[in-house]
């Protein structure tokens, strides 16, 4: 396992072992629920063509208004937010066959005839090597991969590399008709949050990135994908941390960082596009907290002097 490796996840261990000593996912107020399903719906809708913004999504959410957009797409936003929120009452089930199903049928019910139904035709990956299974194959694959990644976790494999096994898993077998990626996308947060973890959002400006992880996957290295979803997972852990946490976890722009011994905001910034320091792009600009920094410091230091 790489060492850069090895350091990010230390250091996402520490943001969330700060944010689970201010409570627990079940425990976070409503208020926060509802913009994190605000922000993951409007992200995993919009990269797959839905045409609310951000501030649509939020106008029909959280102040329960109408918008002039079309009526799939508002109703792709309610039940996309619908399921998401229930996730944290899914946590206490198995991802299994009907878990998959359920999902699926709670996000298109009304939108594809065949919701929560596996797919009965051929499908095409854009842009992939390969053919999904034809449809009388795609139940047993599902089989399959269940059961797989039952037995990894039961290993004790690392949920951000058994996450990004299944979810690839899950998006190459393409079980349904439509709606494959926002699925896929809430399994793989189902998968985090069983394992303590917060739920990820995948937003437009992730899309590139996103589909060259999957690509990468194609070619047999997941490592792109693991890396994205821990990226991500450092975001939302901020984004939690600068709600509920102290100062320290108040969010600023990198340049507030600059002087005395601390970095240039261009080569934090740098940082923040490598992954390498946990950070969230506002408005163009890389915003991070005090406590994700001195994390930053601290594993640089250590890399440097060799320690493990």
């Amino acid at each position: 396992m790489a060492y850069s490796w090895i350091m990010q996840k230390y250091i996402l261990e520490k943001l969330r072992g700060e944010f689970l000593n201010r409570g627990s996912l079940d425990a976070l107020p409503e208020n926060i629920w509802k913009g994190m399903s605000s922000l993951n719906t409007y992200g995993t809708n919009a990269i797959e063509g839905n045409t609310l913004t951000y501030d649509e999504v939020e106008t029909v959410l959280l102040d329960q208004k109408g918008v002039e957009k079309p009526i799939a797409d508002i109703m792709e936003t309610l039940q996309h937010e619908k399921a998401f929120r229930n996730l944290i009452n899914r946590r206490a089930r198995p991802i299994d066959l009907i878990n998959i199903l359920e999902l699926h049928e709670e996000i298109f019910k009304g939108l594809m005839a065949d919701a929560g139904q596996w797919r009965r035709t051929n499908v095409v990956i854009r842009g992939a090597q390969f053919s999904p299974p034809r449809p009388e194959k795609v139940v047993m694959r599902m089989e399959e991969l269940i059961k797989e990644y039952d037995q990894r976790d039961l290993e004790g494999e690392e949920p951000f590399t058994l996450g990004s096994w299944m979810h690839h898993g899950f998006e190459s077998i393409h079980p349904f008709s439509n709606g494959n990626g926002r699925v896929g996308r809430l399994l793989l947060n189902l998968h985090l949050m069983k394992h303590n973890w917060p739920p990820v959002n995948v937003l437009p400006g992730d899309r590139e990135a996103y589909l060259k992880s999957l690509q990468a996957g194609n070619r047999g290295d997941l490592a792109p994908l693991t890396d994205f979803i821990m990226v991500r997972t450092g975001s939302s852990l901020l984004n939690l941390l600068s709600q509920v946490g102290t100062i320290e976890d108040e969010l600023k722009p990198l340049v507030k960082f600059q002087g005395g011994e601390t970095y240039s905001a261009k080569y934090l910034a740098l940082r923040a596009d490598q992954g390498e320091l946990p950070a969230i792009k506002v408005k163009n600009r890389w915003q991070s907290s005090e406590r994700a920094l001195q994390l930053y410091i601290e594993v640089v230091g250590r890399k440097a002097s060799g320690a493990q």
